[in-house]
């Protein structure tokens, strides 16, 4: 009978699905499951009756410690041991439990193995993610915290507890907590987001200041997202980081920012950033107030968007040839023409926009708008023009007044001595007769060179509006007399719009003088047909003025036909002023006259009148 139990003991063992074996309190192997004996590497019959230190000699001592304690006692202990290395390793537990017989005598132990492997390498992982989140910690200074509802525990980590500046052993509770942010602001937000996170189930994430134990105030990032249990909220979980280095960074970042556009949009020149295709990136107040556009509108445009392609293309280049050589474009003198076709002469600078490893990002450009200073240097420039043409015409005009008083005077000097020395007085009576003549034409002259002077020196002169074609007419009505008696056309093709800035008195000598000596020249062989024309080009009104007299040999008399008493032809009523006293006087006036002229077909004098307001 007891055999028959002892063989279904023996395979109820043999079965049994937790690896079991039976030694005896010699050490002896008496029995043991296929899972037992194949953890082992054993074979079911050879090595049944094997001791068993021998089996366990190869593993670690803590098993043969376990061995020795347990074998002969009533004793329950467990030992690790590991079978293998590195990736192939396994990892057992051995439960030795003391084996009785029917009368409780103590005959042996009964050994449990379990593959723990898994278990060894879940410990080994969570080991390994608590010591990297343990390291993240303190090198991101960001801690933890827990708060578990039904204990009203609150946990800290290490690092919470060391931005806090608290010793490790501290144990926070939630109103102590609290006390820890800035009183005010900080303190008031916090208590608001957590009874709120409690509540509602809202997560927080918020930049506030805390008083550490030590007493020194630092920004903190504290965040935390309830977690919940059966639908309801059990916990809060959170981090707590230090950004107090990163906050004073970030201020200080904005005040130079701000410093730096304070400096940007207050400078009195146009200030623009762009990348390298161009594009603008920053522009400053005096750039959006040129271009009439805001800094949202103007970021991201190009040249080609804003001034005409010329110009835009003219740019580009300017750019890319700083970025290519990485050189600086110092004061070039640029012309920039907007679509609207205004035109601005500016001052420009352009600098290469370099990283950190000196790789170019685009350029810095600074404009300084000197449409001011050219326009002045272009007055500047006339000024000297008209101050060289003002000298030579001086000069000339006391030539001419040196000579024609010098003339006269010495006529004089003449006459009196033979006056003085005649003694008939029929003779005195006639040198008399001829010093009243040389005295009229003394005065003659004085009126004429004063009449110059008064031109040549008045720079109050007021110009007003006036039709050309209403002159032309006035002046032809003023003349009838003499174009009826010499037969004279005059075609006034002048159109009844045109309007000159013009001396009223200046303009009305200008048109009399050209027709009068349009009459005094006429060609003997025909009538006199005098012909008026005019066109605005631009800021200027061209006067043409046309005749079909004797012409001017300009070979000849060209560089002369503007001088004082100069004439061309053998007209005894010439006297050489006329042309000289119109050239003053458009002169005066900014203008200027040309003539055209082919001996024996006539004449065209062409008068430009400046329009430009001055």
């Amino acid at each position: 009978m007891k055999a028959v139990e002892s063989i279904a003991q023996h395979y109820l063992l043999k079965q049994l699905p937790t690896a079991t074996a039976l030694v005896g309190t010699n050490g002896i192997l008496v029995d043991a499951s296929d899972s037992w004996l194949h953890t082992f590497g054993l074979c079911p019959k050879a090595d049944i009756g094997i001791r068993i230190h021998d089996i366990f000699k190869d593993f670690n001592q803590e098993c043969g410690k376990s061995l020795k304690e347990c074998l002969g006692k009533s004793i329950t202990q467990t030992c690790r041991f590991s079978k293998g290395e590195g990736s192939s390793e396994l990892w057992y537990e051995n439960t030795f439990t003391p084996w009785y017989d029917e009368k409780e005598n103590l005959v042996g132990s009964i050994i449990q193995t379990q593959n723990i492997t898994e278990e060894i390498q879940k410990g080994n992982e969570l080991d390994r993610v608590s010591n990297l989140l343990k390291t993240t910690s303190e090198v991101a200074k960001v801690g933890f915290w827990e708060y578990d509802l039904a204990s009203e525990q609150l946990f800290w980590c290490e690092e919470t507890k060391k931005i806090h500046k608290v010793p490790s052993s501290y144990s926070p509770k939630v109103s102590e907590a609290i006390t820890f942010y800035k009183q005010g602001y900080s303190r008031n937000k916090i208590s608001m987001l957590f009874h709120k996170s409690l509540e509602e189930g809202v997560s927080f994430n918020e930049k506030l200041t805390i008083i550490t134990a030590t007493g020194e105030e630092r920004w903190i990032k504290a965040a935390g997202k309830p977690i919940e249990k059966n639908g309801k909220i059990a916990k809060l979980f959170g981090t707590f980081q230090d950004i107090h280095d990163q906050v004073l960074t970030e201020m200080q970042t904005r005040e130079s920012q701000q410093l730096l556009t304070t400096l940007i949009d207050n400078i009195p020149m146009n200030v623009f950033i762009k990348d390298t295709d161009s594009r603008k990136i920053l522009v400053n107040k005096a750039e959006c107030e040129y271009l009439e556009k805001s800094q949202e509108e103007l970021i991201g445009t190009t040249d080609f968007d804003l001034y005409t392609e010329e110009s835009a293309r003219i740019s580009r280049d300017e750019d890319l040839e700083v970025m290519r050589s990485q050189k600086p474009m110092l004061g070039r003198e640029t012309l920039c023409i907007r679509k609207n076709g205004e035109t601005t002469h500016f001052l420009t600078s352009k600098i290469p926009l370099l990283d950190l490893e000196g790789k170019v990002n685009g350029i810095i450009g600074i404009s300084m708008d000197i449409s001011g200073l050219k326009k002045k240097e272009d007055q500047l420039r006339n000024l000297i023009n008209v101050t060289s043409l003002q000298n030579k015409k001086l000069i000339n005009f006391a030539h001419i007044v040196s000579h024609n008083l010098r003339s006269h005077s010495a006529n004089f000097s003449m006459l009196l001595e033979f006056l003085v020395k005649e003694e008939d007085e029929a003779e005195k009576e006639r040198i008399t007769t001829m010093l009243c003549g040389a005295s009229n034409d003394l005065m003659e002259t004085l009126e004429n060179l004063n009449q110059i002077i008064d031109i040549n020196t008045n720079v109050n002169l007021e110009k007003k509006p006036m039709n050309l074609h209403e002159s032309v007419t006035r002046v032809e009505k003023n003349l009838s007399a003499l174009l009826g008696q010499s037969e004279a056309e005059i075609h006034n093709n002048v159109p009844k719009d045109i309007l000159v800035q013009s001396v009223p008195a200046y303009l009305d000598s200008i048109i009399l003088n050209l027709i009068t000596n349009a009459v005094k020249y006429k060609n003997p062989s025909r009538k006199p047909v005098i012909t008026t024309n005019a066109c605005k080009q631009d800021k200027t009104v061209i006067f043409s003025f046309t005749d079909n007299g004797l012409g001017i040999d300009l070979e000849r008399y060209g560089e002369k036909i503007f001088g004082m008493y100069k004439t061309f032809h053998n007209n005894k009523e010439a006297r050489g002023l006329g042309l000289y006293i119109i050239k003053n006087q458009i002169e005066a006036m900014g203008g200027s006259i040309t003539v055209n002229s082919e001996v024996g077909k006539g004449t065209t004098f062409n008068v430009y009148f400046n329009e430009e307001s001055e």
